[in-house]
């Protein structure tokens, strides 16, 4: 069923055009009931290959409520400033409008910047963004988000919500050669297979479409490196026992963080999925954040 609201709604001290919601139900990929016989992370624990993608719905279930909350509280509210500097450094409406897709952008706070990025640095209120998660309970969050301060009448660009597995996008909708960027923030490692997402992104773009990463890296430095595993280990699963009762979910979220690939290793991904990239260092085919504690990683379909 297709609704469609017009409203705008208010951040800091101005007034934000925000989009029309286009809320559609699309049902996930389903795969094979039998055993592949491989196996995947989930955190520090090695699961069949087949149950990685139901044990990180689990998650994101229990936590999808204070999500928001908990990133706020455990990273002391800095993953913003990162996805400001993410939107910003991809300058979205410098050359017109476009045609974005936001994966595992449950919390909607990406497509937001991209719009609002647009509207405030180049006029730009054409400019689509489509949300896809894979988890439905993320999804309720963001709509509320994007229903929160409605006034008929606004003039607004477009964010439709879409239930979908981002390792395996549905044709029918998410067409060949259809997309302008590719954004994934902080969800790219609880994916069971990162190749079949990039695979998919590179799908999805246009030739000269830009694939844009914001993850959680390896610290370089071995002092910040031992100062962030302690705060990591024993505040944030504290926190998340505190403010959501769930300590094990947000256990799960850093030892994720500890599995993913070191930035070299996930350039080497990118471009084995196609991508061009800059060359292997800070400031090339990657930019790193707070000392790599986050990281940028871009790539342009060729």
């Amino acid at each position: 069923m297709l609704g469609q609201v017009l409203f705008c709604r208010k951040r800091a001290n101005r007034q934000l055009v925000a989009p029309i919601l286009l809320r559609k139900n699309h049902g996930q990929a389903t795969s094979s009931s039998q055993s592949s016989g491989r196996s995947a992370s989930f955190g520090f624990k090695t699961v069949p290959e087949e149950s990685k993608d139901s044990l990180v719905k689990g998650v994101f279930d229990s936590v999808a409520s204070k999500y928001d909350l908990m990133n706020d509280a455990s990273s002391l509210g800095i993953h913003r400033l990162w996805k400001d500097t993410f939107v910003s450094t991809l300058r979205p409406g410098r050359k017109g409008p476009i045609r974005c897709i936001d994966v595992a952008g449950g919390t909607g706070d990406i497509a937001l910047r991209i719009l609002d990025h647009a509207r405030e640095e180049y006029a730009d209120r054409e400019t689509s963004v489509e949300v896809v998660d894979i988890n439905a309970q993320m999804l309720v969050s963001v709509r509320h988000e994007l229903f929160r301060d409605i006034t008929e009448g606004c003039k607004a660009p477009q964010v439709s919500l879409h239930e979908a597995n981002a390792q395996e996008l549905p044709p029918s909708q998410f067409k060949g050669n259809s997309y302008d960027l590719y954004t994934i923030a902080f969800g790219i490692r609880n994916c069971t297979s990162i190749p079949a997402v990039l695979k998919e992104a590179h799908r999805v773009l246009k030739p000269g479409g830009t694939f844009a990463c914001l993850e959680f890296s390896k610290v370089n430095n071995p002092l910040l490196s031992t100062l962030y595993d302690q705060y990591s280990f024993s505040v944030i699963p504290l926190i998340g026992a505190i403010l959501a009762g769930d300590r094990d979910s947000y256990q799960y979220l850093v030892e994720s963080i500890r599995k993913f690939p070191s930035q070299p290793e996930f350039a080497g991904m990118i471009r084995d999925a196609g991508f061009a990239t800059g060359r292997d260092h800070d400031g090339g085919a990657w930019t790193d954040l707070w000392g790599g504690i986050a990281c940028i990683h871009r790539g342009v379909k060729i």
